[in-house]
């Protein structure tokens, strides 16, 4: 009997540590990190739903989905929002993304230069992202040439393999169309990034090997976020994808990521999206657009 009250304050130490670790858990779920689009700009702008490139882990068309504003099979046939063409924009607080749930294409090239260029004369300043072809790109750069200034390209590059590009991403283009869209925005001065989320391969060496000399401001490295939940809804039926999801999450354990950490993380080029920060304990901002 001695000896269990002996035990007793132990044990009602380690009762109020779990309880303490419970508390902290709900008060991390309590925060509102900036992930996502948020962890880039402070708003969004999109002028259709619905994108030709098809991406299996697209999140916007699993929001789209979930939210009975599209089906799967209508999904590579976009549809226009005009209001969002026709409509004036104002100077925004904080940088704007275009577009953020679909890409800039040779088919509406047009209507994205008409809405980018009202964000930029405007005064804002846009973070362009885009899977690029580059027909898309040379014209980009010469009609926002006189807003250079206020623009932000980051292209979209998960992996040097046509292979890997061509299953995850059916309709987007090679590695070679966005490598060379990349070296001609550099070329034409103007501030370029690449996005590397989701990372489609487990080792991002080749990419940022690639990509380096031609960017000038960041390449930022991310996990595939709720790919199992994307796929199952994007492809339905399709028990390759989700064998395949399952595959490259496996590769983006916890040990594989906090590898990937400590070989780049001394790499003043290199940003790790909130995915990557937290697994290795980097500081997650809760401030939307701070870019870092």
């Amino acid at each position: 009997m001695s000896k269990l009250r002996h035990l007793l304050p132990d044990a009602r130490l380690a009762g109020r540590k779990n309880n303490a670790m419970k508390v902290t858990e709900k008060s991390e779920q309590a925060i509102k990190y900036a992930h996502g689009t948020g962890e880039w700009a402070k708003s969004n702008v999109n002028i259709q739903t619905g994108c030709e490139h098809d991406c299996r882990y697209c999140y916007a068309k699993d929001m789209a989905i979930r939210l009975g504003r599209a089906k799967a099979a209508d999904w590579r046939t976009p549809v226009l929002r005009e209001k969002e063409v026709a409509k004036s924009y104002k100077m925004r607080g904080g940088r704007i993304m275009f577009p953020s749930t679909h890409d800039i294409t040779q088919g509406n090239i047009e209507t994205c230069l008409t809405v980018l260029k009202k964000l930029l004369d405007a005064g804002n300043d846009v973070l362009v992202v885009s899977k690029p072809w580059l027909a898309c790109a040379k014209r980009m750069c010469k009609e926002l040439e006189p807003y250079k200034a206020q623009v932000l390209f980051r292209f979209t590059i998960g992996s040097a393999d046509d292979s890997v590009l061509g299953y995850w991403e059916p309709g987007a283009p090679s590695f070679s169309e966005r490598l060379h869209s990349l070296r001609h925005a550099h070329a034409q001065d103007f501030d370029t990034s690449v996005s590397m989320e989701p990372m489609l391969d487990r080792e991002p060496g080749a990419v940022i090997q690639a990509v380096s000399p031609y960017v000038t401001d960041s390449i930022w490295i991310g996990k595939a976020n709720r790919l199992r939940q994307n796929v199952s809804l994007n492809c339905p039926g399709d028990t390759e994808a989700l064998a395949r999801a399952t595959e490259l999450i496996n590769g983006q354990s916890d040990d594989a990521i906090i590898r990937i950490y400590a070989q780049y993380k001394d790499n003043p080029m290199i940003k790790w999206k909130d995915s990557v920060k937290k697994v290795v304990g980097l500081e997650r901002p809760t401030t939307k657009g701070l870019d870092i």
